[in-house]
């Protein structure tokens, strides 16, 4: 039986200094800019919530069935990482949390290498279909997509 929890991360380095991203993560309004999952439904309803960037910010989504419906929260803001919990309420439902560190590379601070982790429990059906369908393989892909166009929004700045 697989593990009762995963963890995936993928990384990149983005020449952009590490200001620059963490203000395109830690704004919910730019994730529309380089999420891999905001062109799976044109029609995706989308709701902001608390505080407007930062701890506290909410984003809400509800779109078809590739797009899902889900929540999530910055519960964490430093200068060199975000964190947030991430509730999917469909198609499956699940409880996660995902990690960006950021760490300047160099003297100067120009590039910074960036780390997108996610982590959660899974359950029995989880865990069984782990051994077919993985999360690495199942979502590994679009963190790494997230990452490209992240560095594409970051380097064109």
């Amino acid at each position: 039986m697989a593990d009762k929890s995963f963890h995936l991360s993928r990384e990149t380095t983005i020449a952009a200094p590490a200001e620059r991203i963490h203000t395109l993560i830690n704004d919910f309004h730019e994730w529309r800019a380089w999420s891999p999952w905001e062109g799976l439904d044109p029609a995706m309803e989308r709701a902001y919530d608390g505080a407007a960037s930062g701890v506290g910010a909410v984003y809400a989504w509800k779109g078809n069935s590739k797009a899902g419906e889900g929540r999530m929260e910055i519960v964490e803001s430093q200068p060199r990482s975000v964190g947030v919990d991430l509730l999917f309420a469909a198609p499956m439902k699940a409880h996660n949390r995902v990690d960006f560190t950021l760490t300047p590379v160099g003297d100067d601070g120009g590039s910074t290498h960036v780390e997108w982790a996610m982590t959660g429990p899974q359950n029995f059906v989880m865990r069984v279909m782990s051994k077919v369908w993985s999360m690495e393989k199942l979502v590994g892909p679009d963190l790494e997509k997230g990452l490209a166009k992240l560095k594409q929004v970051a380097e064109s700045a």
